[in-house]
């Protein structure tokens, strides 16, 4: 793409170059014939130079769609295993700025910041070269102007990605909305929208002033560019002129030089922003890098136990677990035994605990002190993978996908028929609704479940962790936004 980049300048130059000689030479009114080899390069410029541009956009973003493609797959791979006990400190949309635009932005690295000045390099130096051959002096001039342009530009842009950088404050005002929509009507209830308001226009106010200082440094790079040509190519006619005057340059060669030197800085245009994409870039592969760096606490073994077929016993052994360092236990000395068939309740006030146990069954979090076994082994000899397999979950916050409610339900057992989604429905107190609806089972839920009631919502989740069969089930609130009558017959379903 380099190689290609660099042939679509040259040729662009080499048709302005030859152009200039054609007219002149033309003026002259010479035999057509002696015109032939200059309408031939005209003709081969002109048609060389966009395939060439049009293969090197295609290499290009070839290149940098397949690093993208590898570098969202990486970050993916990197975080799964913090969530979601570890990611917990991370405001949501800027997690979600890191993951989209972040990512993002990655290709700029090679479409922008790398390809741009290695291509400038690349075309000045055939430029140069070629005013070299025709006429030294010019060719001095001509390097001299480049190399002040490209300089000037490049500092131009660099100074504006030193400022303040568009990925953070990207970042910062994606979380502000995403909290902000996410608790819009709580806000409005409790009148603080105007709060939040104040917070994004603050947050929106420093990405405007971001974006108007690149566009104030385009502007600045395009005029300094624009000046230093004018100067430059001046700079071209008066040596040429010059040497014209004293018989050393046929006058033929003095528009091909002047042109030559004017479409030569043709090359230096993109490298003020290329400066600045590559700060803001390397600004976004930070954050990134900040989030991908981050070792997980809980592993797999390197030799995993084999998952014991069913019944048998999980326990909590003298566990105390944080979920952070310094932090205060969320549970200290605590010990808990579930033998097959056992039925437990956990009860206390908020804070106390409750939803950790369900982390620390589940493997999201692993004690510091005591163990979790199931089957009489430490919890720590077998993949996450099988102990989420033996432990189903409906926690109060189990998050509903913008989907259908048969695609939300079976994530649980992709393999499930119909009949078992309502049979799984039915325990959890919904199946009824659910048949009454137009679409049934089809029915679309909205991003989070936000097309469904706080109820409905608990229950399609309940739904889904019976779907799963596992031996061992955990219920974190599992009435909560429910009417006292229909908790009661659910706790009924759920204790039989």
């Amino acid at each position: 793409s380099v190689l290609l980049g660099t042939l679509t300048l040259v040729f662009g130059v080499g048709l302005m170059a030859t152009a200039g000689y054609l007219i002149s030479r033309a003026a002259e009114r010479p035999a057509i014939l002696s015109l032939t080899v200059a309408i031939v390069a005209v003709r081969f410029f002109g048609l060389a130079r966009p395939v060439a541009r049009y293969l090197e956009r295609l290499s290009s973003h070839d290149v940098a769609l397949r690093a993208l493609g590898r570098a969202r797959r990486r970050v993916y791979e990197r975080i799964e295993p913090l969530a979601p006990a570890e990611l917990r400190g991370d405001r949501r949309g800027d997690l979600l700025a890191r993951l989209v635009a972040d990512v993002d932005s990655l290709q700029n690295l090679h479409l922008r910041g790398l390809v741009p000045p290695l291509v400038a390099l690349g075309a000045a130096t055939v430029s140069v070269a070629v005013a070299a051959a025709v006429l030294p002096f010019a060719a001095v001039v001509l390097a001299v102007g480049l190399l002040l342009a490209g300089l000037a530009t490049t500092f131009a842009g660099a100074a504006t990605s030193r400022r303040g950088t568009e990925a953070a404050a990207r970042g910062e005002l994606t979380a502000e909305l995403v909290e902000a929509l996410s608790g819009s009507a709580e806000l409005a209830a409790y009148g603080r929208q105007d709060d939040f308001l104040r917070g994004l226009y603050t947050a929106d106010s420093r990405l405007v002033r971001i974006a108007r200082r690149a566009a104030l440094a385009d502007g600045a790079a395009e005029a300094l560019r624009l000046a230093l040509a004018g100067a430059t190519v001046a700079g071209v006619l008066a040596v040429a002129i010059s040497s014209h005057s004293g018989g050393e340059l046929d006058r033929v060669m003095i528009a091909l030089l002047a042109l030559l030197a004017l479409v030569s800085f043709e090359a230096i245009q993109p490298l003020a922003e290329a400066a600045r994409e590559l700060g803001e870039t390397l600004a976004s592969g930070r954050r990134l890098l900040e989030l991908v760096d981050r070792e997980p606490s809980v592993r797999d073994p390197g030799e995993p136990l084999a998952l014991p077929a069913g019944p048998f016993a999980v326990a909590l052994e003298g566990v105390r677990a944080r979920y952070a360092p310094g932090e205060l236990p969320a549970l200290d000395g605590f010990t808990l035994r579930l033998d097959p068939g056992r039925r437990v309740a956990l009860v206390g006030p908020s804070g106390a605990g409750k939803t950790t146990v369900a982390n620390l069954l589940l493997r999201f979090l692993d004690p510091e002190q005591g163990r979790v076994t199931l089957d009489g082994a430490d919890l720590r000899a077998y993949r996450q993978e099988d102990v989420r397999a033996a432990i189903a979950v409906a926690g109060q916050d189990a998050h509903l996908f913008s989907a259908s409610i048969r695609d939300n339900v079976r994530l649980a057992r992709p393999a499930a028929s119909d009949e078992e989604l309502g049979q799984a429905l039915d325990a959890a107190r919904i199946g009824d609704w659910v048949r009454s609806l137009p679409d049934g089972l089809d029915t679309l839920v909205g991003e989070e479940g936000r097309e469904l009631s706080g109820g409905q919502r608990q229950r399609i989740a309940l739904a889904r962790a019976f779907l799963a069969d596992a031996p061992v089930l955990v219920l974190d609130e599992p009435t909560a936004h429910l009417d006292p009558p229909t908790a009661e017959r659910l706790l009924q379903d759920v204790l039989a």
